[in-house]
């Protein structure tokens, strides 16, 4: 595991399960409002799946199986991989409560075990600001490539980079030169969450945020046919870009 992971997932297992007890719901709770409406659950990710019955989903970073246990309700055999096991103690316990497997790799991303997994699925899923933690983004997406069968999909939506010189989502992270490459030190997502004398003490992440032509680049240049790329209004104002989604296809 690259240095930059294991600082990472430091963050990342720091009361995670309780946060996700605390703002998401007890796993039971969780898991009837997911029953309740799975596709709901899904919000505008949706949209982007031609089917769920019966398919293999690799959801990559998938945390707490926000996504991913509605997925699992809708028929979909979901694989999530993601760097906590306290993400995975929770999302487990959901997917437990709502009675549905769901199977969990807790590793690094880049030391996926492609031997096992490699053309293995038929989508990868991702959300939620993924790309910011890998400093190389084309051999992320070398290995996204790898994981997916051929004819397979990739939807990827991520925060907008925008965000780079203006930080409307709110997420507190340093502003920066747009065109930048430069790597750094910030709050992980669920910092702000916290009171100030927990949150100095919390474990920081190691960034490296993209612009859209590396992003789409990168997408291109590991094979991927680029299928659309569709851009979201911010959380906070509807008037300016907050998150993307690209939808790529394996041939």
């Amino acid at each position: 595991m690259v240095e930059y992971s294991i600082q990472n997932k430091k963050a990342w297992e720091y009361s995670a399960y309780e946060f996700w007890v605390e703002h998401s719901g007890a796993p039971a709770e969780r898991a009837r409002m997911d029953m309740e409406d799975p596709k709901g659950m899904l919000k505008k990710y949706a949209d982007y799946f031609d089917t769920y019955s019966g398919i293999k989903i690799a959801n990559i970073c998938g945390s707490c199986g926000k996504k991913a246990v509605p997925l699992a309700l809708l028929g979909a055999e979901v694989t999530i991989f993601d760097i906590s096991e306290d993400n995975k103690k929770y999302a487990l316990e959901v997917a437990d409560a709502a009675k549905v497997a769901l199977n969990f790799e807790v590793c690094d991303i880049l030391e996926i075990d492609t031997e096992r997994y490699g053309n293995y699925f038929d989508v990868l899923f991702m959300e939620g600001g993924v790309l910011h933690y890998f400093h190389d983004i084309d051999e992320f997406m070398g290995i996204m490539y790898a994981l997916l069968k051929s004819g397979g999909k990739m939807i990827c939506s991520d925060f907008h980079p925008f965000t780079k010189i203006e930080d409307i989502l709110e997420l507190e992270q340093p502003a920066m030169n747009y065109f930048s490459t430069e790597v750094f030190e910030g709050e992980m997502a669920q910092a702000r969450f916290y009171e100030e004398n927990i949150r100095k003490q919390m474990p920081r992440c190691s960034y490296r945020k993209y612009t859209i032509s590396e992003i789409i680049n990168s997408v291109i240049n590991s094979g991927f046919i680029l299928r659309k790329f569709d851009e979201h209004p911010a959380w906070t104002n509807e008037r300016v870009p907050g998150e993307f989604t690209v939808v790529a296809n394996k041939v």
